[in-house]
């Protein structure tokens, strides 16, 4: 259920968010890949809210608390959140910025440009990606990485099977049926998944989650040439630059080792 059900209310919940927002916005095809303002903050609204009912169901079945599942042993700590926030807005602009000087064209991106589009898109992503972000950590790292390591005994493999189970389910519920693409989701899948255990919290994955997603959206935002921009997950649609964020991803799993080893050895 936790698998399975979250994944389908947000896929449920996006196409009524649609119709909605095309009846409002006199649209022809409120399916389309291209991102209006209203279409890009009902995407965030979906996942948040399915990243929320994960938890629910999981406290649910296991009769676990939810603070349980956002840190443990210890508690939620917003001064990690901030820290590792600006760490990987560091990591996350390198990475940019080599894409930009290596793989200019992988992107998509088609010309810089400021128009009304371009400012109501900037302030969706600000003000709804980070829900969107931490709405798919609270799904797959929260949720499905300890539902799916509870079907195994052994400490070490029920951390193996949560990794690989909550990093398949990931990449999955992006639809991406490019290899290149594919693999990159399973890979953040596994960095934010080795994040949060190795943090024992959720505060590293979402940190790097929204610093990915917001800083990436923005770029792309700008770089449409004042239009909407459309995301394409299709077959072919993916490269080897890739690459260069998944060395991104590895950075910040370092980044976190590194931080909590020194935090342990101060206590």
């Amino acid at each position: 259920m936790v698998i399975v059900v979250p994944p389908l209310a947000m896929l449920i919940l996006q196409v009524l968010f649609f119709l909605v927002v095309g009846v409002i916005e006199s649209s022809d095809d409120p399916m389309s890949a291209t991102f209006t303002p209203l279409k890009f903050l009902a995407v965030n609204v979906s996942v948040g809210l399915a990243g929320v009912l994960a938890i629910l169901l999981l406290c649910w079945i296991a009769k676990v608390p939810w603070r349980s599942l956002i840190s443990s042993p210890r508690a939620f700590d917003v001064r990690r959140l901030a820290w590792y926030l600006v760490g990987a807005a560091l990591v996350v602009g390198a990475g940019i910025g080599v894409v930009a000087l290596v793989a200019p064209d992988a992107p998509g991106w088609t010309g810089f440009g400021i128009t009304g589009t371009t400012i109501a898109m900037l302030v969706i992503i600000v003000l709804s990606t980070p829900v969107q972000a931490t709405g798919e950590e609270l799904m797959f790292r929260s949720a499905v990485l300890p539902a799916a390591a509870s079907w195994v005994r052994s400490v070490r493999l029920a951390l193996v099977v949560g990794l690989v189970i909550s990093s398949l389910g990931f990449a999955v519920v992006h639809g991406s049926t490019d290899p290149w693409l594919f693999g990159y989701y399973t890979v953040f899948g596994i960095a934010t998944g080795l994040m949060a255990i190795i943090s024992r919290g959720i505060e590293a994955p979402v940190a790097f989650h929204v610093a990915n997603n917001v800083l990436f959206t923005a770029v792309n935002t700008v770089m449409a040439d004042g239009e909407a921009f459309a995301i394409d997950r299709s077959t072919d649609t993916g490269d080897a630059s890739l690459l260069i964020l998944a060395v991104v991803n590895v950075g910040m799993v370092v980044l976190v080792w590194l931080r909590e080893r020194r935090t342990h050895a101060r206590s």
